[in-house]
Formats: C-alpha cells, sequence, structure tokens
C-alpha cells in the first residue's frame, strides 16, 4: 500500500502529486470531455429500436454473470427459467443503476454549487448530468421492454441513501460514484458484444459504456484531487463512508424477489449465492481495477478497508 497523501489546498493545482504522479490540470482534462462528449453521445429514443420485437431464446444477461450460475440450484433449473432470470436480474440491475445515478446527479448539483458556473469543469458536470438523465430513461425503457418489473431497493438502503446524498463530502461523492459505475461498467463490457444477449440489451449496454466511461474518468481525476487536498479528518470519513457504501451495494446489488418471480425458493437462492465462488470471483473482478486505484490513492487503509473486505468486493 502506498504512503498517505499530503494535504494541500487546490491553489496549489500545478504541483499536486499522489501515488500516479502529477494531477492533470481540472479545467484541461473538463475541456478533454466536453470535447468527447460532443462526439460521442447518444440518444437512445431514436438510436435504438424500440419497436423490434424481442428474440426468442436469447439471455438479457450473459449467463456467467447471472448470480446463480454454476450453483446446485442453477443445474437443476431449465435452460427457458435460467433465461427468465436472467431477464428479472437485467431489470433489477437497471432498477439499481436508475436509484443510483438519481443520488449521483444530486451529488454532481452539490459538487457545482460553489463552483464557477463558468468553468469548464462545471460544464462538464452539467453534461454528465444529462446524459446520466438519458441513462435513467433509458434503463427505464429497458425494463419495460423485457416486461419484467422494476425492482426497488430496500426501504433501509432508499433512506440510507437519502442520508448520504444529504451529507457526503465531495471525495466521499466521487468515491461512492466510482462504485456505482466501475462494477456495472465492467459487465456490461461483456454484454455488449455478446451474440448470446437480447440486442435491445446489446444496445443499451453499449451506449452506457461509451458514455460512461468519461464519467469515470471524471471522478477519477476528482478523487484523486480531493484526496490530495482535502483535510486529514475528510479523508478517513472517506475512507470509511466507501466501505460502507461497497457493503450496501453488494447486498442491494441483486433484489432477492427475482427468484420468487421464477418460481425459486428464496432463501435457498441466496444462500447459494452467497456461498459460490465463481458469483465471488465475478464480483471481485468486476470490482478489481476500482479497489487497486482506490488502494494506490489511499482510500482502501484502515475500517475502510475492512469493511470493503466485509463486502465481498476486496479479495
Amino acid at each position: 500500500m502506498t504512503s498517505a497523501p499530503t494535504a494541500m489546498t487546490e491553489t496549489d493545482t500545478e504541483v499536486l502529486r499522489d501515488a500516479l504522479g502529477l494531477l492533470k490540470d481540472r479545467e484541461q482534462v473538463a475541456e478533454r470531455l466536453l470535447d468527447s462528449s460532443a462526439k460521442h453521445s447518444f440518444d437512445p429514443d431514436t438510436e435504438l429500436d424500440w419497436d423490434a420485437p424481442l428474440e426468442d431464446g436469447k439471455w438479457f444477461w450473459p449467463p456467467e454473470l447471472v448470480s446463480l450460475y454454476d450453483t446446485p440450484l442453477w443445474r437443476k433449473m431449465s435452460l427457458e427459467q435460467q433465461q427468465d432470470l436472467s431477464r428479472h436480474e437485467a431489470a433489477s440491475l437497471a432498477s439499481l443503476g436508475i436509484w443510483f445515478e438519481i443520488i449521483l446527479m444530486q451529488l454532481l448539483v452539490r459538487h457545482i454549487y460553489d463552483k464557477p458556473v463558468t468553468s469548464a469543469h462545471v460544464r462538464y458536470a452539467l453534461t454528465e448530468i444529462a446524459d446520466e438523465c438519458r441513462h435513467s430513461k433509458m434503463f427505464a425503457r429497458m425494463i419495460q421492454k423485457g416486461g419484467a418489473p422494476a425492482y426497488p431497493v430496500s426501504r433501509l438502503n432508499h433512506n440510507l441513501a437519502r442520508v448520504l446524498k444529504t451529507v457526503s463530502t465531495t471525495p466521499g461523492s466521487f468515491a461512492c460514484t466510482l462504485l456505482g459505475e466501475e462494477i456495472l461498467d465492467w459487465m456490461q463490457r461483456l454484454t455488449f458484444p455478446d451474440e448470446r444477449v437480447q440486442t435491445i440489451v446489446r444496445g443499451v449496454t453499449r451506449i452506457h459504456v461509451v458514455e460512461e466511461a468519461r464519467h469515470v474518468r471524471y471522478a477519477r481525476e476528482e478523487l484523486r484531487r480531493q484526496m490530495v487536498t482535502a483535510p486529514r479528518w475528510e479523508r478517513e470519513l472517506t475512507r470509511i463512508s466507501s466501505g460502507e457504501a461497497a457493503r450496501v451495494f453488494s447486498v442491494a446489488f441483486v433484489n432477492p424477489d427475482v427468484y420468487t418471480h421464477v418460481g425459486l425458493d428464496r432463501r435457498e437462492a441466496v444462500a447459494q449465492v452467497k456461498a459460490s465462488g465463481h458469483r465471488r470471483e465475478v464480483m471481485q473482478s468486476g470490482a478489481r481495477r476500482l479497489t487497486d486505484f482506490l488502494d494506490e490513492i489511499g482510500v482502501l487503509r484502515g475500517m475502510g478497508r475492512r469493511l470493503w473486505r466485509s463486502s465481498g468486493l476486496l479479495a
């Protein structure tokens, strides 16, 4: 693990450095992201063929990424039941994505509230908010297209997020942003080229991957800056809050009601997912790029690291 970064003020931007090297100028990063947004942004309402019928015999999520894959229960299920579970899990993940992106939009608005309104940094944040609005609508249409219900998070997690988006510090906000974006991004990069998967799902994930790459870059650069410039108490709070967010995220990742909807015993299914070595490897593989980054910039330390381990996302 790297040594703790030294706190600095934001006026020292030309010399800010962390374990990954010199930080790039905030405005230059934003200008590049704005340029990329102008060239590679999509309107899902017109980009995707929502009227095309669903394809018989195709999955809604790659089978290897379905939570019960390679469990004893999975091996007892018919192909049709397995594919139906993938349909419900795709709807569950889309519902989680909408919940998360609504939180993210509020965190971004809070972040720019006191910043210069004509800066490229603020203009890109507003661009990202517009992206997230389109993504949330796109996920909602995908749920409806698949015919599965929406799967809200539990009332407890819903209200915990209400607290988070109200009191989160800036570095905590960007750490949570990356948690929600990078694991799903890893899964979607496996999904959009997979010809076993429904065309509409592949189209949705392709758009999301292209546009989320910019969001991840923005969040990573800002979190690096914050972990250098923030006071010690705020860095420590970020370590703990991100670890707690990882624990909540891992629990909420798939709504257990999906198992009931495909005729499975909910308790047995949840127990087998928890015991599944394959599922543990999938989740840790999805989080590895993020956890390596967070470790390098000093987020995965102390109690925060223990919370990340308890979430199952960190080996």
